[in-house]
C-alpha cells in the first residue's frame, strides 16, 4: 500500500507519506478510485525539489470520512501518461502541473494553459494567444462575452459556438488576474499577512477560506482550538452561507425579470450582512477569523441580536420563496434550463451544489466534519435534475437548514475564551490538510513546512476549480439567452480560481 490514510485537519511528517514511481502513483490513485463513486480528487499538485518534481495526491473517502494521501517524485523533462485519459476529473490537476513546470503528458484529453501564472513553465504561451476549441463551418457563428464585463464582476472570457440561437459548445477561459496569490503565503513570513490573505482569496467566500487557512495553521502546530472558537466559525460560516444564498435568490430573479424577487431577497441579505458587521467590523466578515484565538468574541448580546434579526427574516424570506417558486413565469425559465447530468457531474468531479444537484452526495459537513458539525449531525440537501430549479432550489431549502443550525448553536453556546493559548512552532517537514464546506462547496488548504517550520509550499483550491466545466457543459443546447441565469445559478468564482 503505497499510501497514508489520514483525517481532515491532520498534519503528518512528509517522511510517513509513501513514495512510489510514477507507473505505481498512476495505477494506484486510478484503482483508489474506480467503482467508489464515494471517492473524489480533493486536490493534486506538484512543487520543485531540487531539479524534479514531487507530486502530491488526495482522495477522500466520504464514507470512511479518510483521506488517502500518495506522493512520487518525477523529472518534469520525462513525459507522463495522463490520468485523465482514464478519469476526466484529473484534467484540470494535470494541466496545471503541466503549466507550472511543464511536464509533458502525452495522452491528455485538453492540455490547455489554466491560469497564465507570472511564474508558468513557458512564458511563450500568452492568454492573448488561447487557442479555443473551433469548428468550422459556414452554419455555425461564435460569440465572445469578456473578459470586460457589463456587469460589476471580474474578468472571464467566454467563447460560445452557435447554430442560430442554439449552443453547441461553451469554453470558458479565467487566467486575468495573475495575483500569485499562493506565492504570497511563502513570501509573506507574519501569521497575520497569511491570514489576511486567506480572507482575500474570494471575497464572498472569507469565512469559508479564513478557516481552511486557521485549521491548517493549528494543525501545524499541533493546536487545539477552544470550543468558543469552533462554535464561532461554524456559526459564521452557516451565516455567509445564508447571506450569499439570499443575494444569488435575488440575482437569479433579476436574470429572469422577476423584479419583486430582485428587489425583496437583495433587501433580505442586508441584515445578515449588517450583523456580520456588528460581530466583527466588517459585513464580509473579514478579521473575523484568526488561527489560534477569536478576535471578536461571541458574545450572549449578539446571541440575543441575531435571534432577532432572524426572527424578521426567516417569515418575510419564506413568503419571498413561496411567491418565487409558484410563479409559472419563473419556474419555465428554471426548470429543465441547464442541465447537468449525474454522469458528467461524476466524471468531472463537481463538488458542493453543483455536485448535490444530481443526487452526487458530496458535502464536507458530513462526510468529513470538523468543529461544531460533529454535534449537528449535518444532512446535505439532494436534488436530482441538474437543471437551474434544483440549483436555486438547494439555495432555498440551504438558507432555511442553516436558520435551524443557527438556533440551535445559539441554544448550546459555550463559555467565552479567557484569553487565548500559545501556538507551539510549525512542526518541521510536515503535510498538512484542511477541508471546509463552503456556501459554494468544498474549499481545500494543503500546507507543506520546511526543515525550520517554515511554509515551503502552500496549495489552495476553491470548489469553483471544479465547478466551471459543469457551467460549461450546462448551457449545451439551450439558447443563447439562457446564459445569464445559467451562470448565475451557479455563481462561480473567479479570484477562487485565479489563484
Amino acid at each position: 500500500m503505497n499510501y497514508i490514510n489520514i483525517k481532515n485537519n491532520q498534519t503528518i511528517a512528509l517522511s510517513a507519506i509513501p513514495e512510489s514511481n510514477y507507473e505505481s502513483f498512476f495505477d494506484q490513485n486510478l484503482d483508489l478510485m474506480r467503482g467508489h463513486t464515494e471517492r473524489h480528487c480533493v486536490n493534486y499538485f506538484g512543487y520543485k525539489v531540487g531539479n524534479n518534481v514531487k507530486l502530491i495526491c488526495c482522495i477522500a473517502d466520504d464514507l470512511t470520512h479518510e483521506i488517502f494521501i500518495s506522493t512520487c517524485l518525477v523529472n518534469k523533462a520525462h513525459s507522463l501518461e495522463s490520468m485523465s485519459r482514464e478519469m476526466l476529473c484529473f484534467e484540470k490537476f494535470e494541466r496545471e502541473i503541466h503549466e507550472n513546470f511543464g511536464i509533458p503528458y502525452v495522452d491528455h484529453p485538453w492540455l490547455k494553459p489554466v491560469r497564465y501564472p507570472e511564474n508558468r513553465d513557458d512564458l511563450s504561451q500568452t492568454i492573448e494567444n488561447y487557442p479555443f476549441y473551433s469548428i468550422e463551418s459556414e452554419e455555425l457563428h461564435e460569440v465572445g462575452v469578456g473578459p470586460i464585463h457589463a456587469g460589476i464582476i471580474e474578468p472571464g472570457h467566454f467563447r460560445f459556438i452557435c447554430n442560430g440561437e442554439q449552443i453547441l459548445h461553451l469554453e470558458i477561459q479565467l487566467g486575468y488576474q495573475h495575483r500569485g496569490i499562493e506565492q504570497l503565503f511563502i513570501d509573506k513570513k507574519q501569521l497575520l499577512q497569511r491570514a489576511t490573505l486567506a480572507e482575500n482569496i474570494a471575497g464572498d467566500t472569507v469565512v469559508g477560506h479564513s478557516t481552511a487557512f486557521a485549521q491548517v495553521w493549528e494543525s501545524l502546530c499541533h493546536f487545539e482550538p477552544t470550543q468558543a472558537m469552533q462554535f464561532s466559525r461554524t456559526l459564521a460560516l452557516e451565516l455567509e452561507r445564508i447571506a450569499i444564498h439570499t443575494g444569488d435568490l435575488s440575482a437569479a430573479c433579476t436574470d429572469v425579470a422577476y423584479q419583486l424577487g430582485s428587489a425583496v431577497f437583495g433587501r433580505l441579505r442586508t441584515p445578515i450582512v449588517n450583523f456580520m458587521q456588528e460581530w466583527g467590523g466588517n459585513r464580509l466578515s473579514k478579521g473575523l477569523i484568526r488561527p489560534g484565538y477569536s478576535p471578536f468574541p461571541f458574545t450572549p448580546s449578539l446571541a440575543k441580536r441575531l435571534i432577532e434579526i432572524l426572527d424578521i427574516f426567516e417569515p418575510e424570506f419564506d413568503e419571498m420563496a413561496n411567491k418565487t417558486f409558484s410563479l409559472s413565469s419563473v419556474l419555465s425559465r428554471f426548470e429543465r434550463t441547464g442541465v447537468v447530468s449525474n454522469t458528467d457531474a461524476l466524471n468531472i468531479g463537481t463538488v458542493g451544489m453543483a455536485a448535490r444537484m444530481t443526487n452526487l452526495n458530496r458535502d464536507i459537513r458530513a462526510s468529513h466534519p470538523t468543529d461544531y458539525y460533529l454535534q449537528l449531525h449535518h444532512q446535505p440537501i439532494l436534488k436530482r435534475h441538474g437543471d437551474v430549479y434544483s440549483r436555486i432550489q438547494i439555495r432555498r431549502l440551504e438558507v432555511k437548514q442553516s436558520i435551524q443550525y443557527i438556533r440551535t448553536l445559539l441554544a448550546g453556546m459555550p463559555n467565552l475564551d479567557v484569553q487565548p493559548k500559545e501556538f507551539k512552532i510549525p512542526q518541521s517537514n510536515a503535510f498538512s490538510i484542511s477541508l471546509v464546506e463552503g456556501w459554494r462547496g468544498e474549499i481545500c488548504h494543503c500546507a507543506i513546512t520546511d526543515p525550520t517550520g517554515d511554509l515551503l509550499h502552500y496549495k489552495i483550491k476553491d470548489p469553483s476549480f471544479h465547478n466551471w466545466l459543469a457551467l460549461a457543459l450546462s448551457v449545451r443546447n439551450n439558447e443563447i439567452s439562457d446564459f445569464p441565469i445559467c451562470n448565475k445559478s451557479f455563481n462561480l468564482s473567479y479570484a477562487g480560481h485565479d489563484l
